[in-house]
C-alpha cells in the first residue's frame, strides 16, 4: 500500500485499497474460522477415540467373563449331564429288578394257585 512519504492517494484508488484490505481480512477471518472449527473437530475426534478404547477395554473384559461363566455353565452341564445318566442307569436298573421280582411273584401266584386247585 502506501507509505507516509508517498504523495495522497485520491478517492478512487483509496476506496480499491479499502476493498482490498477489506477481501484480506474476509478471507483471514474464514481461515480464522475454519481453524477454529478443525480444532475443536479435532478435539471431539480424540474425546471420541477415548471413549472408543475405553469400551472397547470394557467389552474386552465383559467377554472374559462371559467366556469364563460359559466354561462354568459348560462344567455345570456336564456334571448334570453325567448326574442324569447315572439316575437313567439306576432306573434302568430298579426296573429291570421289579421286573424280575413281578414275574418271580407271578410264578409263586401260579404255584399257589395250581396247589389251591389240586386240593379242591
Amino acid at each position: 500500500m502506501s507509505s507516509p512519504d508517498d504523495a495522497p492517494l485520491n478517492t478512487a484508488d483509496a476506496l480499491q485499497q479499502w476493498r482490498a484490505a477489506e477481501r484480506v481480512v474476509a478471507v483471514a477471518r474464514r481461515g480464522r474460522l475454519a481453524a477454529e472449527t478443525a480444532a475443536v473437530a479435532a478435539e471431539d475426534a480424540a474425546e471420541a477415540a477415548l471413549a472408543t478404547a475405553k469400551a472397547a477395554k470394557e467389552a474386552l473384559s465383559a467377554m472374559t467373563l462371559a467366556e469364563t461363566s460359559a466354561a462354568k455353565t459348560a462344567a455345570a452341564a456336564k456334571a448334570a449331564t453325567l448326574a442324569a445318566q447315572a439316575d437313567v442307569a439306576d432306573a434302568s436298573a430298579a426296573t429291570a429288578m421289579a421286573e424280575v421280582d413281578e414275574v418271580a411273584a407271578q410264578g409263586r401266584y401260579r404255584d399257589a394257585a395250581k396247589r389251591a386247585a389240586e386240593r379242591e
